[in-house]
This record gives structure tokens, sequence and C-alpha cells, in this order.
């Protein structure tokens, strides 16, 4: 029994692959949300010196995501991840939540990276916890040591410092197909997500199901003040076995994320074979 074949539908991030979620997930989006947009554009540029084209605002909104300094929420089928990178530090920290405490099996991860190493703390709970292989080796409540010749090239535990960007929101824009300035730093149109497979937020294989609604997936975006983007969110529809679910990403805090911290060593056992054959 593997991550994989116990979930489906989780807003994935660079750490996770697409497609983890916990069992009975509600993946139906939130009420009240809507990536219809509201006005059009505006001609004029704002005086926080926000370009006055809307998709080059948005390009540009992304570019200090790059430098590796921020806080950052993501959520989307019943499932959320937040944390922060800190590039100066080569560090990264984040909390992933899989699922709920009323699903058959729920899953908390908090994670540690500080490079060369990384950390993982993991929860199993649920009625079917019990039923996962090795259970009693993976519940310990330490921090579990990761052995990086076993997780190189693993979207699920791995974090790539080359690509800090959890949510992959530059890869993102650049597929915007359309866009509106809807108010003062707020925009809205539709987006090809089908050139987005390897933005780590949207499961490849919903984009697969998708079809041609792949490249116009609605989509409302949020910059701050000095044109850095705050918040992005997809409403994907629904396709195949996956439900309609609104995937919603932040970023904040830019330029002031601290170093993450390691684990004390008393709180530190090496990953046994059955938490690697869990993440397979």
């Amino acid at each position: 029994m593997t991550v994989r074949r116990l979930s489906a539908g989780l807003v994935a991030a660079a750490l996770f692959a697409p497609g983890l979620a916990a069992c009975n997930a509600d993946g139906t989006p939130q009420a009240g949300s809507s990536a219809t947009p509201s006005a059009t554009a505006s001609g004029s540029a704002p005086a926080t010196g926000v370009p006055s084209d809307a998709k080059q605002a948005l390009l540009d909104s992304t570019r200090e995501i790059s430098n590796g300094n921020f806080r950052f929420t993501m959520s989307g089928g019943g499932s959320t991840a937040e944390g922060q990178v800190h590039e100066p530090s080569q560090s990264a920290q984040m909390k992933v939540v899989l699922g709920k405490p009323t699903d058959d099996l729920s899953m908390t991860l908090d994670l540690v990276h500080i490079k060369p190493d990384s950390w993982v703390k993991l929860d199993l709970a649920g009625r079917t916890a019990t039923s996962v292989p090795g259970v009693q080796k993976l519940n310990l409540g330490k921090y579990q040591h990761l052995d990086q010749t076993r997780i190189q090239g693993n979207r699920n535990l791995a974090f790539d410092f080359d690509q800090v960007d959890p949510a992959g929101s530059a890869v993102l824009t650049q597929g915007v197909t359309e866009v509106r300035k809807t108010g003062e730093g707020a925009y809205a149109g539709t987006l090809d997500v089908s050139k987005a497979a390897d933005a780590g937020s949207v499961d490849p294989a919903v984009i697969t199901a998708l079809g041609p609604q792949a490249r116009t997936v609605p989509f409302t975006a949020k910059l701050d003040p000095q044109g850095r983007l705050n918040e992005l969110v997809l409403q994907i529809p629904a396709a195949g076995q996956s439900p309609a679910q609104e995937i919603r990403m932040t970023y904040s805090d830019y330029g002031n994320a601290t170093p993450a911290q390691q684990p004390p060593a008393d709180q530190v056992v090496e990953a046994p074979a059955e938490f690697y054959n869990l993440f397979k």
C-alpha cells in the first residue's frame, strides 16, 4: 500500500507529486468562489508602478519568488500546505496536511530541508491508519532523517533549491490566455494548464483528463502594492473521476522569511525502509 494507492486529488507542490490526498477528501470548490472577470482592463498604470498591460503585470509578479525568500500556502482537494523558503540559508520548512480528521486516512508531514539534509515528522490518523504497512515504525512522533540518495528526484520528499517555488506560479502565469484587470492589483481570466504540468500545483493526470478544457481554466490573481504575486486561485473543472476543485496559493513576507531550524538530535531517527516504500 502506497500513498498513491491510498489517495487521489491533492494540490501538489514541488515537494509532492500531484495527485496525493487522503481518502474521502472533499475536492469541491468553496462556496461563493468565482473566477469570472467582473470588470474590463484599465488602460492606465496604477501609482504603484505595476505595468498597465495585465498579462505582463502577472508575469512580472512572479519574479520576486525566484529569489527564494518568502512564505506560502496552498490548498485544494481537501488538503493544505504552508511553509517558507529561505534561499540565503539554503533551507525550507513546510507542513502538509493530506485529508481531514474525519477521513478514513489522513496524513500530516512536517518537513525540514537544510541543504544537503532533509527531515520529516509523519503523523498518520484515521480509521485505516493502523492498516498502513509498518505503521508502528512510522508514527513515532520524531523527525526521520532522509537518505538523499533515496529521495533524489522524488517530488514527494525532496526539495529543489534550483526551483524554489512550491506551486510553480511563474509557469502558470506564462500560460495565461486571457486576462482582465478587475480592480487595484486584481486580475481575472483564463490560462492554459496543459502547458503547466511541471508547475507542481496541478495534477498532470487531471490536466490530461480535462482535454480541451485545460486550455481555458478560470483564474483570479491578486498583487501586493509592490506588484508581487499575493494570491493565485485556479478553478479546475470536473474531469474524469476528479471533481471540480479550487486550487489556491498565496505568497507573503517577501524578503522576510527565516532560516529553517534543524530538529534536535534527540528527536531524530533514520527513516526506515517502510517510509520510502510509502512514497513510491
